[in-house]
């Protein structure tokens, strides 16, 4: 009776939510601005990119969810496949690239605060040369401490922002721009890109064709990321899978719709990554009469902003908390707050990304030190995504009964085809951005320092990863109150991942259990079998 109470007290998230929460994770409007040089080819590469990377990630996180529905996301996943090393490692990938992205991104938010003011013709002129860089950027990362701060209240208020954020800052602005770009066009406008079938084939331009693609893949990533949330919806198999399949319809939708608006408005020499959005809406605001639209769109930009950095800064470190409760991390960064929030570590990550934001800024070479970051990150994230392909397939293999509300259609073949198909991409994605571009010369000094920096950097964090691994092997960090359960595995008498015949469900086997760390209470064979009617009337006393 006490635990049913318990239950309705907690603070759910909704399925409107948690999609919300993935698309402020992967899509918005001003990431269309970089694809748009390539006019209706963009929709194409688009195409590709959620073909050949969306889609299979999407497929296979709905699969892992539905099957390992405990605490933990991706590190569950990974732990239940690969091992609590890998596990381990994809969390703090995660981690470190929240701190990498925001921190490399700061100098980009300083260059176009002026056109938060209706003066246009001034904010372009600031934009191209900032004045006051550090003392604006300052600005901009108090900010984000303040965010940060907003995140540790706990789900279900960043979720709620996450929400509204995405619907004021990417959603509306998008209608706004198909209706008024329908206006434009009736005006007798003519589009900047030729709208014909044949706009659709990508011109080859040797190996940074190839980088566009990989480029591509990047945009989707993170639609598994919010897994960390998945006790907080009252039906997680379900509702996760849901989420993540309405997501990808948006995603796709807020990518290939403002993408290609803006290649028709604005041509591609006049296309500027900074601030050619906002210059979109000055044109379209113009056929109404309101050319000072774009600062009403910068306006709602920043509550899709305000989303992005909430549910990037709570996501990682939120999962990282919960697994470090079961002995992964020193007890100070295992600490939470009266919300169950991290906050320590979400503290300590946000202080890393300062760091970052003024050295970025401080240092000569700008661009090359953040297009050296930003492949840095790729490589990483990209590790990231082979591990989670890899460790569905293991488990294909190795719990090939246990029960999942969700399985990538096709059988064997179609999980192969599937991660295959994702794996391929990852590999793909990693070799394009290791190799150097063709600017390398002028921004980085040679490409065996391009080459060598990314890879010293990536070896740096897998290192780091390695070392609090082993750290944690030797240390008793475990807090017997953490709510992390066991792998199945543990549950089941191994002392690594291996071959499980049982079907019993996985929360089924973690219910009662001690949390993760401690001895298992109830031990399981792992070929032990069970009735269908047993697993409903086990799942209905679970209830």
């Amino acid at each position: 009776m006490a635990d049913r109470k318990s239950r309705k007290k907690q603070a759910y998230i909704s399925v409107v939510a948690l999609t919300m929460m993935n698309v402020s994770m992967v899509a918005g409007l001003a990431n269309d601005v970089q694809q748009s040089f390539y006019g209706l080819a963009s929709v194409t590469y688009f195409a590709i990119g959620a073909i050949c990377f969306f889609i299979p990630t999407a497929l296979v996180a709905a699969e892992l969810a539905s099957g390992w529905s405990n605490r933990g996301g991706i590190f569950r996943w990974v732990g239940e496949g690969l091992g609590k090393g890998w596990a381990l490692t994809c969390l703090l990938i995660l981690w470190f690239q929240t701190m990498l992205n925001f921190g490399m991104g700061m100098p980009s938010f300083t260059a176009t605060i002026m056109f938060y003011t209706p003066n246009y013709d001034a904010a372009v002129k600031f934009a191209q040369d900032p004045q006051h860089e550090l003392l604006i950027m300052t600005g901009w990362i108090i900010l984000y401490w303040f965010l940060t701060w907003l995140a540790t209240k706990g789900v279900k208020a960043f979720s709620n922002i996450a929400k509204y954020g995405v619907i004021i800052g990417s959603l509306i602005p998008l209608v706004v721009m198909i209706i008024l770009a329908i206006v434009w066009l009736a005006q007798g406008h003519q589009p900047a890109i030729p709208m014909t079938p044949k706009g659709l084939i990508p011109k080859w331009n040797g190996m940074s064709t190839l980088a566009l693609a990989a480029g591509v893949f990047f945009s989707y990533t993170g639609i598994d990321m919010n897994a960390a949330h998945i006790k907080q919806l009252r039906h997680p198999e379900k509702d996760f899978t849901k989420a993540i399949f309405i997501s990808i319809i948006l995603a796709f939708l807020i990518f290939v719709i403002g993408t290609v608006i803006i290649a028709m408005i604005i041509p591609e020499k006049q296309i500027n990554v900074l601030y050619t959005l906002f210059s979109v809406f000055r044109v379209l605001g113009s056929t109404i009469g309101i050319p000072w639209l774009y600062m009403v769109l910068v306006w709602a930009l920043l509550c899709n902003t305000i989303a992005m950095v909430i549910t990037n800064m709570a996501g990682p470190s939120f999962m990282l908390g919960q697994a470090g409760g079961s002995g992964f991390l020193p007890d100070w960064f295992q600490q939470k707050n009266k919300h169950k929030m991290p906050a320590h570590l979400m503290y300590t990550q946000i202080a890393g990304m300062t760091i970052i934001a003024y050295l970025v800024k401080m240092i000569p070479n700008v661009e090359g030190f953040v297009i050296m970051l930003t492949q840095t990150i790729t490589v990483l994230y990209m590790i990231y995504y082979i591990l989670m392909f890899t460790a569905f397939l293991r488990l294909r293999y190795d719990q090939p009964n246990r029960p999942r509300s969700f399985k990538v259609p096709g059988g064997m073949f179609g999980a192969w085809l599937v991660a295959g198909i994702g794996l391929i991409s990852s590999v793909f994605a990693i070799v394009l951005a290791i190799y150097p571009p063709a600017q390398v010369k002028a921004e980085v000094g040679s490409p065996i320092i391009y080459v060598s920096v990314i890879i010293i950097l990536v070896l740096v964090i897998l290192a780091i990863c390695l070392l609090l691994y082993q750290l944690s092997k030797k240390h008793n960090w475990v807090n017997p109150d953490n709510e992390f359960a066991p792998f199945t595995w543990q549950i089941e008498g191994l002392k690594k991942p291996g071959k499980a015949t049982s079907n019993i469900p996985t929360t089924i086997l973690s219910k009662d259990q001690n949390p993760m760390g401690m001895p298992i209470k109830r031990k399981y064979s792992p070929d032990q079998q069970i009735s269908e009617t047993e697993i409903q009337k086990l799942k209905k006393n679970k209830q």
